[in-house]
């Protein structure tokens, strides 16, 4: 994130000043871009209730916050039982993202006394990766575009330079025109709050849309190509992100518009076959029920609520990874990423 008041860490380490305590700190998005509030989370259940509660959110951001977490962990409970519980209470504090489950094991097999070298390697590593998808989703875009994209993948969901959006920002500070046309993101409003705070910042151009306006807006606008994230891809391609993704992607097949995954490997469940292997998240009927603080519904109303969708691999053009763009057929193009060595070695 550029300048503004922002610094470049959304999560971060914060140790005490005497040595013997510390915690991680964390920008809370649920304020933004009306307020930006630093906050610490000095104990597990802190670590969980911010993540559960999505003040930190994004599948890659969670995974480091949840590395970090991992190491606060060992540092206030070093007994093995005791640590072992609260290592699983992070791991399963959202059940969707894969990248938190993926951080939180990998820290472990770290050893005792290295969790928050591995944490930091972690975000470090997140930083270059990052880049990477920037420079090669960027080249799938031409001067004078319009891109849409759908909830928040920028540096406050990844902790770094961000994924899909990333691309579009990457593009921007190439020289390349491109306008983005953001969905609001209901009913959390992760796009109308958050991608157009980072779109602005970047000084990429804009315009916020509703919703239901997507598939118009690809007609009307001359939309060239969509770009949105991922918390979990199976290995087939098909794909878990934000609630209303599938719909955008459906859309966008209809008007004959590429749309495009942007996510790490780390994102990838080489476990499993198909979407419908991915467990998708239910969150609060509440959400649903008001818009924001505003009621906008009985009280009582019935509402289902997922967090996610899982949009077809066959609806895909491309995934963008640290690795390149991998194309159909997703089962030959997927499994073959997980025999690549991996990316902090050959990117030091």
């Amino acid at each position: 994130m550029k300048s503004g008041g922002v610094s470049n860490e959304v999560v971060w380490w914060s140790p005490a000043s005497d040595g013997t305590a510390a915690s991680v700190g964390y920008i809370d998005q649920r304020l933004l871009p009306h307020a930006l509030e630093r906050c610490e989370a000095s104990s597990v259940e802190d670590v969980v209730r911010a993540i559960a509660t999505l003040a930190v959110r994004g599948a890659p951001c969670i995974g480091i916050f949840g590395a970090y977490g991992v190491a606060l962990a060992r540092m206030l409970t070093p007994d093995g039982e005791a640590f072992a519980a609260a290592a699983r209470a992070i791991r399963q504090a959202r059940p969707t993202a894969v990248n938190l489950a993926w951080a939180v094991d990998r820290t472990l097999a770290a050893g005792a006394g290295n969790e928050l070298a591995e944490a930091r390697a972690i975000h470090d590593e997140q930083r270059a990766v990052d880049r990477a998808i920037g420079t090669f989703g960027a080249e799938l875009i031409a001067s004078g575009d319009a891109l849409l994209t759908h909830c928040n993948t920028g540096p406050l969901a990844t902790a770094g330079y961000g994924t899909a959006l990333g691309i579009a920002i990457a593009a921007h500070a190439a020289g390349k025109r491109v306008h983005v046309y953001v969905d609001e993101t209901r009913p959390l409003l992760q796009g109308a709050r958050l991608t157009t705070f980072e779109l602005a910042q970047a000084g990429v151009p804009y315009t916020l849309i509703v919703d239901g306006a997507a598939a118009a807006t690809m007609r009307a606008k001359n939309v060239r190509a969509v770009f949105v994230g991922a918390d979990r891809i199976a290995t087939n391609g098909d794909t878990a992100n934000k609630i209303g993704t599938y719909g955008v992607a459906i859309a966008a097949a209809h008007h004959g518009i590429p749309f495009y995954v942007a996510a790490p490997r780390s994102t990838i469940d080489f476990s499993l076959a198909r979407g419908e292997e991915i467990e998708i998240e239910e969150r609060a009927a509440q959400e649903v029920r008001a818009f924001g603080a505003s009621p906008a519904a009985p009280a009582d109303a019935a509402a289902y609520n997922p967090a996610f969708d899982v949009t077809p691999g066959r609806l895909i053009a491309g995934i963008v990874t640290e690795y390149g763009v991998a194309r159909p057929p997703y089962h030959e193009s997927i499994p073959d990423l997980a025999t690549r060595p991996a990316y902090a070695l050959v990117h030091r």
